[in-house]
This record gives structure tokens, C-alpha cells and sequence, in this order.
């Protein structure tokens, strides 16, 4: 079969390796989809550990079942998360599923960008959903970033009579703009240096645009009566970002770091200012089984629009072209990779 070894977001390099065996407690999937998600083009976070077969996304159908598994059938479609908890562990027991070391050690084989995938026992029991019929491969991608968005939004605790600033518009601040507007949110404000992506962001919810070039604390307080964003959703992971966030929130606001500089980058947390005015700062990693339930439900009830917001699909051979749009950003938005489409 084909895969998509990755050494950097301008070296990908397709090889052959032969289909996965499975044992008995264990399923291959042909994989039909897999997004290219925005967390797989930051090299410092990547290229430590390559080479490697990403992609995180996947669906598809149901090609070998081990003899020991009950409850699927040769052709299911399912979408499988690769990270699971163990739900047992107090982390798991105190619903911080994405810190339980089980969740960050366990993973299927290759990854997502390959033609086949094996599926390990504790991914079946943890991490499998069936798509139903009116949902779409395409639309399944969405269901790992989608349940990302809604983890982070229930951390950062978004409210419907928040103003939410999300700083980056790609697939994580479209889908973070969605989930906040089909919530009824008071206002969205949406910020980019791309206007591109701007013009993407009041398509799909966004009240407000702004230039990331501009003083964006100045802006604020211009079309928010006087006051700054009492909720700021931080998703992009450059630096600029990270500053404008900390002169973006109001007094007894929330800052929700989706996205993160590397980690040679220090913040100058105005710390002093920030306990005087009671502001808070919280992070979101991944998602936990609940949030993937949350994400398929939405999905396959057609709350978001996230089928326009494909923007770009390519055949395994064109994968690094892929990644090459996904860094360019440019025009684009969701970048799919169709493993076994010629």
C-alpha cells in the first residue's frame, strides 16, 4: 500500500510498505479520507519526530475484522480516533481525558495519510464512531477538529452573551466561529492577517473582521462599545497571536490558548494586571470520547456548515502538494487527502 512519510512541510515522500496485519482483537480500515490538519504543518511539533505517517482525521470503510471483534461488519463506516484514553486513571476521572498518559501513548498504524490502517484493541473500544448514512466521508474529517473546538469551548466556558475574539481563521477559527454562532453568541469577532480568511470568517458566522495588521485592541474598543473581548480563543500558534491576546481580553475575561508558539517562545504575561482584574488563562488540548460524540451529533444534524469549507482534495501521490497549500495558506481552508482515490 501507499503512504505519506513526512520529514518536513517541504519534504513528504510516498513509499510503499505492505497493508498492516491484524490480530485477532484488531480491525484494518481502508481509509477514504483524512483532513490535513493545521496542527501537522508545525514543524516543531512535527519534525522532531520524523519520519513519520500522520494524519489524524481518517475515516473510511471496514475491510478485515479480527476474530475476537464483535459488533462491526466488512464495510462499516466509521471514523477511529488514533489517540484514546484509558478512562479509568484519575485524569480521566476528573474529565482531563487529554492529559491521561494512555491518551498520548496509544495511536493506530501507520496514520491517517496511508491506504490502510490497522486499528489497535483500545482504539475499538474507545475510539470508534459509525457515520450515519447523511454523513458524508468528507464531512467525517471534521469530526476530530470539530470535537477539539467544542473541548476548548467548554473549557474557556462560552457563553451566549460572550463577545469572543477568535485570533487565526483557519480550519480551527472557522469551525471555533460555527460552533460559537449556532450557540446564539452575542458577538464574534474574527481576526487574520490573510483577507482571504477573513472573507471566509463572516461567511460562516463571524459579526466583526480585523486585519491582523491593524491595532486590534483599538478596533475592539471601537465596534465593542468601549470594551475589550471578555472571551479571546487564541488558534494559530504564531507569536504575534500569543501578544495581541494578552492586550485583547477585558477585565474578568477568559483567554483560551488553543494553539501555542513554540516552546522557545516566553510570554510576558502582565501578571500583576491580570490578577488585579481577575483574568483567567486557560489551555485545550485534543478531545475526549465525550467531545467526539458531541462533534459527530452536530455533524450529522447539520448545525455547521462544514462541507464549504473544503477547499482543496488531493490523491495520496499529490499529498505533498497538499501540504504545501495548507502552509501556503493563500486561498485555501480544508485540505483533503484521498489515500485510495487514482
Amino acid at each position: 500500500m501507499l503512504v505519506a512519510f513526512y520529514y518536513n512541510n517541504n519534504d513528504i515522500r510516498i513509499k510503499e510498505i505492505p497493508i498492516p496485519k491484524i490480530g485477532s482483537e484488531e480491525l484494518l480500515l481502508k481509509v477514504i479520507a483524512s483532513g490535513i490538519c493545521g496542527s501537522d504543518i508545525i514543524e516543531w511539533y512535527r519534525v522532531p519526530k520524523a519520519p513519520v505517517v500522520l494524519g489524524h482525521e481518517a475515516v473510511g470503510t471496514i475491510d478485515k475484522i479480527g476474530k475476537k471483534v464483535k459488533g462491526y461488519a466488512i464495510g462499516d463506516r466509521i471514523f477511529v480516533s488514533h489517540h484514546v484514553p484509558c478512562n479509568v486513571c484519575e485524569y480521566c476521572k476528573s474529565g482531563y481525558h487529554t492529559a491521561c498518559s494512555t491518551l498520548h501513548k496509544t495511536n493506530y498504524f501507520p496514520g491517517g495519510f496511508a491506504q490502510y490502517i490497522r486499528i489497535p484493541k483500545i482504539n475499538i473500544k474507545y475510539g470508534i464512531h459509525k457515520l450515519p448514512s447523511e454523513l458524508s466521508f468528507e464531512e467525517g474529517t471534521f469530526i476530530e477538529p470539530l470535537a477539539c473546538a467544542i473541548r476548548g469551548q467548554r473549557i474557556a466556558d462560552v457563553q451566549k452573551e460572550d463577545t469572543i475574539l477568535i485570533i487565526g481563521c483557519g480550519v480551527s477559527g472557522i469551525l471555533h466561529t460555527q460552533l460559537a454562532k449556532n450557540k446564539g453568541t452575542k458577538k464574534i469577532i474574527a481576526s487574520d492577517i490573510n483577507l482571504y480568511r477573513l472573507k471566509i470568517a463572516k461567511k460562516f458566522g463571524a459579526d466583526f473582521t480585523l486585519d491582523a495588521k491593524q491595532n486590534i485592541p483599538e478596533k475592539l474598543i471601537e465596534i465593542n462599545e468601549g470594551k475589550l473581548a471578555n472571551k479571546v480563543i487564541v488558534c494559530t500558534g504564531a507569536t504575534e497571536a500569543a501578544l495581541t491576546a494578552l492586550k485583547c481580553v477585558d477585565k474578568g475575561g477568559t483567554i483560551l490558548f488553543f494553539a501555542v508558539p513554540d516552546p522557545t517562545i516566553k510570554l510576558p504575561v502582565p501578571i500583576n494586571q491580570f490578577w488585579r482584574n481577575e483574568i483567567t488563562i486557560k489551555t485545550s488540548y485534543g478531545a475526549a470520547p465525550n467531545d467526539l460524540t458531541e462533534a459527530l451529533e452536530i455533524l450529522s444534524q447539520k448545525k455547521l456548515n462544514v462541507k464549504d469549507m473544503i477547499t482543496h482534495r488531493f490523491s495520496m501521490s499529490k499529498t505533498a502538494k497538499g501540504f504545501k497549500v495548507m502552509t501556503n495558506a493563500g486561498k485555501s481552508l480544508k485540505v483533503i487527502i484521498e489515500p485510495n482515490q487514482k
